[in-house]
């Protein structure tokens, strides 16, 4: 099960200044190695796919609790950290912000390459890799652009995502978070866990159990083949251009085709209105190759280069307003002003996470070999 929750962060311009950054590497070095020692490398990779204690560990490490900054910065940090450690602490690190995450399926090949992997077990942590951006950018079409893709995995194979999006137009950032473990299928709820510091009124959520049906009606479409594919699709078009008018009316032949039964004013408010189907060759020639792949499932449809937002967002509404196949439209962020509310609206603060948290990395600070003003300093942080 998904644990939602928010960490209220804006989003951060500038850079961490170079003194800042010095000791977060420090100091993460210094808890890694303790962190791992205590607890071992799977569950590090386990812990940092734990949105309260990855904004923890950012805190003790000394960024701002609350700034988008923390994530970017925080992973850069780690990787730094343990650079020529990774083999002995039997934990690696991929990828991070703008053009280097671009770069994570090549650094996760070449340390399948300096470790010895099989090749299908390095390949197969590239997908995984892959897939989760897709996933967050395709699939959870909530407003935030991904720029942060972090890539975590241990010499046994556990592995965790940590990926951020930003909105400009809200000035916000939202984080979305993997582990392996909780993870039973790619495109259904695979989260650990998405942070973010607000709610976004619709949000079209195709990993929603909800969702469930919209998936499948949208592999069956493309498993019909091209022809019977633009069939729907045109007819997709017919209808958002004549919201306004029944929800029957002529087709060619003399046909008559009725939608489900949606009633004009359900779409008032509805993304429909709001999509142009109109005439667009790159739409149709990726839904041609989608056709002629014949993908055996929703994850092999949405794993095929090409397909995109507008591709799912396509056949999510095919499904819809056709089928009746309603997805999910609800934001899979909860929101709060921090860790929950006293009230508990939205809802109770964990405060049996937030407790575990705070001894396991006070713990660990203590074991560093730091002077102990600097131990001193971390500890203040943490406990506030």
């Amino acid at each position: 099960m998904i644990h939602r929750g928010v960490a209220s962060f804006g989003l951060d311009t500038g850079h961490c200044p170079p003194w800042l950054f010095r000791r977060m590497v420090q100091l993460g070095r210094e808890m890694v190695q303790v962190l791992i020692a205590e607890y071992g490398p799977d569950e590090f990779i386990r812990r940092i796919a734990d949105p309260v204690w990855f904004q923890s560990l950012g805190t003790v490490l000394a960024f701002d609790w609350n700034a988008s900054g923390l994530t970017t910065i925080l992973t850069a940090a780690l990787k730094e950290a343990i650079r020529n450690q990774e083999r002995d602490l039997g934990i690696f690190i991929c990828g991070g912000k703008g053009r280097t995450s671009r770069k994570t399926p090549d650094e996760i090949r070449n340390w399948g390459e300096r470790l010895s992997l099989p090749p299908p077990h390095a390949e197969n942590l590239v997908y995984n890799s892959k897939m989760s951006a897709k996933v967050d950018s395709a699939l959870v079409q909530d407003g935030f652009q991904l720029y942060h893709h972090s890539f975590f995995f241990s010499r046994n194979g556990a592995w965790a995502v940590v990926q951020q999006g930003m909105n400009e137009t809200r000035g916000t950032a939202r984080r979305y978070h993997w582990f392996s473990e909780n993870v039973q299928d790619l495109v259904s709820e695979p989260h650990s866990g998405i942070s973010s510091a607000s709610l976004v009124n619709t949000v079209l959520d195709m990993t929603a159990k909800k969702s469930d049906r919209s998936r499948r009606i949208s592999t069956e479409l493309v498993q019909a083949g091209y022809a019977p594919l633009m069939k729907e699709i045109n007819l997709l078009r017919k209808f958002s251009s004549k919201l306004s008018q029944a929800a029957k009316f002529e087709v060619g032949g003399g046909q008559q085709l009725t939608f489900a039964n949606f009633e004009s004013r359900e779409f008032k408010t509805h993304p429909v209105v709001r999509e142009d189907f109109s005439k667009s060759k790159y739409l149709e020639k990726v839904l041609a190759k989608v056709a002629e792949a014949k993908p055996r499932n929703y994850e092999q449809l949405v794993s095929l280069q090409g397909v995109g937002p507008k591709t799912v967002r396509a056949l999510a509404l095919v499904g819809e307003v056709i089928y009746g196949a309603a997805p999910s439209y609800e934001d899979p962020a909860r929101y709060s002003f921090a860790h929950g509310g006293k009230d508990a609206t939205p809802y109770p603060v964990d405060r049996a996470t937030y407790d575990q948290t705070i001894r396991i990395l006070g713990q660990a600070v203590r074991k560093t070999r730091l002077p102990a003003e600097e131990k001193r300093k971390a500890l203040g942080r943490l406990f506030g």
